[in-house]
């Protein structure tokens, strides 16, 4: 399944990475981020045998001990996440400060300078920082962007909870809601509910009930009386 949350752009043109990241940044969303598998993997399939390496977002600007980041502001690095290749990164002339991604999907370290391919993403969710109840969040998604967002799958959801730590709210609203009459949860965005991250215990069914997920911790998802006042988080498409 091809995620709503992001998309990959595989960019033929060979250039620095901080040029690359330039591009990325005004033309997109950033370099690419590759924080799991399932990424690495569709990242590549839409390019299968025609890609070479190409440089991802990842970089390392310390002295010292070496501490790699994320091209993307906020989204942390996770090293039990890492597809480094055997022996890399290896740091060779002690210049080599920026991440490739090999045709094998295998990372590796290049100097900054060299000039490869790239990867940009186009990042498809936005959050809004100020606080409304549910019904009135749903409405301004749907006026300014797409609609509230939707999870599907344990990627969009580490996805989105990445989004979410930067709310101002204890919770953030998605667009999961409850109907009396039917007595089910469904999506606004009219997809099944069949991934599910509910803390335990939830959700007991209750009318006027909506779905938020948790800002810290674990990011369950709790039902909450949809007249409380969260950040939420847009699907621009």
């Amino acid at each position: 399944m091809v995620s709503q949350l992001y998309d990959y752009l595989y960019i033929n043109e060979e250039k620095t990475w901080t040029e690359a990241q330039q591009y990325c940044r005004e033309n997109h969303t950033d370099l690419a981020t590759v924080s799991n598998m399932t990424d690495m993997k569709r990242l590549l399939s839409t390019r299968a045998g025609h890609i070479k390496e190409a440089w991802i977002g990842l970089y390392d600007q310390t002295d010292g001990d070496r501490t790699w980041y994320w091209s993307l502001p906020g989204v942390e690095f996770n090293e039990s996440e890492t597809n480094w290749n055997k022996n890399e990164p290896n740091n060779v002339k002690a210049t080599q400060n920026c991440g490739i991604i090999w045709r094998d999907r295998k990372w590796g370290d290049e100097s900054c300078n060299k000039h490869f391919y790239y990867l940009c993403y186009n990042d498809k969710v936005i959050l809004v920082k100020e606080k409304m109840n549910w019904e009135d969040a749903l409405y301004y998604c749907r006026d300014h962007y797409h609609d509230l967002v939707t999870i599907t799958s344990l990627d969009e959801q580490r996805w989105i909870q990445e989004k979410a730590k930067n709310a101002s709210t204890d919770y953030v609203w998605m667009g999961l809601r409850y109907t009396c009459t039917l007595d089910f949860w469904f999506w606004v965005s009219d997809e099944v509910v069949r991934y599910k991250n509910w803390a335990s215990g939830e959700p007991v069914d209750d009318c006027d009930m909506s779905g938020a997920m948790e800002t810290g911790g674990g990011h369950k998802w709790r039902k909450i009386n949809d007249l409380e006042e969260f950040n939420f988080l847009c699907s621009k498409s």
